[in-house]
């Protein structure tokens, strides 16, 4: 069975970043714990079903994605001073959560979830980045497609049921998708739930 529309697909890989001797491995799915989705839901970035496309179990895959077709480029204006008192919990600043390197889930002023990660605390303001983690990077994917059968009815149910975020790291599972982790071949800016 070949991977198109509406089928269950599990698929192993490994991902880098960076070019040539200078890639950087960023996250794996494994056989035992592959990444799993139903193609063609919209859960997933289109230039990475569209490289699966017609792949059969046990077919391996090697292919790029240059960042338009990815999480695009780095956006200097996604980069936001923000007024300290926002992060105040009890009239106190949040200086356990609010550090640099720490990612921290928001709402922007539409109600839209994201990540902002903490690049700068400054006296008076919070520096954050709201890019992707990966924006600007090219997605250098290897792996080999473990299943692909018809979905039940479960499954598909399975994957459009609501889900609760838990924001994480780019390491797949709801746990990671209020933001910027999840499986990376996910377009919604997260994890393998889209609740972006």
């Amino acid at each position: 069975m070949k991977i198109s529309k509406d089928k269950y697909v599990e698929v192993s890989y490994d991902l880098n970043v960076g070019e040539g001797n200078d890639r950087e491995l960023m996250e794996k799915a494994t056989e035992e714990s592959p990444l799993k989705f139903i193609f063609g839901m919209g859960l997933m970035l289109p230039a990475f079903e569209k490289a699966l496309e017609g792949l059969e179990v046990g077919e391996t895959f090697d292919f790029s994605l240059a960042p338009a077709d990815a999480y695009g480029e780095y956006d200097e204006a996604h980069v936001l001073d923000l007024p300290k008192n926002i992060f105040e919990v009890d009239g106190q600043f949040d200086a356990e959560r609010i550090k640099e390197g720490n990612t921290v889930p928001m709402m922007d002023a539409e109600g839209n979830h994201l990540n902002g990660s903490v690049l700068e605390v400054k006296e008076d303001v919070v520096v954050m980045d709201f890019n992707h983690p990966l924006a600007g990077e090219t997605l250098h994917f290897n792996g080999k497609v473990i299943d692909v059968h018809e979905a039940t009815a479960e499954e598909i149910a399975a994957f459009t049921a609501p889900m609760s975020c838990g924001c994480g790291d780019c390491g797949g599972g709801c746990g990671s998708n209020c933001g910027d982790g999840g499986n990376c071949g996910e377009k919604k800016n997260g994890c393998g739930c889209g609740c972006h």
